[in-house]
């Protein structure tokens, strides 16, 4: 094991690990504009190489690789560097793997596409005062669906548990559980 110093402004390295080229190079030219020095991975293969060979101080990882979860990136790079400071990136309807990522040891996670200021907001300040509100937010039924996947997610997937918690009927729940997520 290395011997890495905490992070501080002096160790702003970032991995950022996505599969969508243009983003990713847009992503990491953005945080080179706000200070960082970046590593870029296509792939979990690639992102575990890169950031388990000389652990950054920061990541940025896309939930969904072509070669698998984003979350084996997390856990590798957690074991090698316990400090790091690991922000997922998620589409719409993985908001319950993201859950999974925040308990894997993400601090945060940001919808895509997310910002260069988002992304730079989430890996530095640890107090952060509320972004301003988003141009175009999800609808309420959206976020009714995403709650009830998150509380699913954290009641390991059981129905009854998540039903009980949620005060909602279980068939009630199990219909919403079996209808695809509402648009927008």
């Amino acid at each position: 094991m290395h011997d890495h110093p905490a992070t501080g402004a002096g160790e702003r390295r970032l991995l950022i690990v996505d599969d969508d080229a243009p983003l990713r190079n847009r992503l990491a030219r953005a945080m080179e504009q706000r200070g960082f020095v970046t590593m870029v991975a296509a792939s979990v293969a690639e992102g575990i190489d890169l950031g388990t060979e000389n652990p950054p101080g920061y990541a940025l990882v896309d939930l969904r690789l072509e070669d698998g979860n984003g979350l084996e990136v997390v856990h590798a790079l957690r074991a090698v560097r316990p400090d790091i400071r690991i922000v997922i990136l998620t589409g719409y309807g993985n908001i319950a793997t993201a859950v999974r990522a925040v308990k894997a040891g993400a601090v945060d996670y940001l919808p895509k596409p997310a910002d260069a200021d988002a992304v730079a907001a989430a890996l530095l300040e640890t107090e952060r005062p509320l972004p301003p509100p988003p141009e175009d937010p999800m609808s309420a039924d959206r976020v009714r669906w995403e709650h009830i996947q998150r509380v699913f997610e954290q009641c390991d997937r059981n129905v009854s548990e998540t039903a009980r918690r949620l005060k909602m009927h279980r068939r009630t729940l199990q219909r919403i559980l079996n209808k695809h997520a509402p648009r927008g």
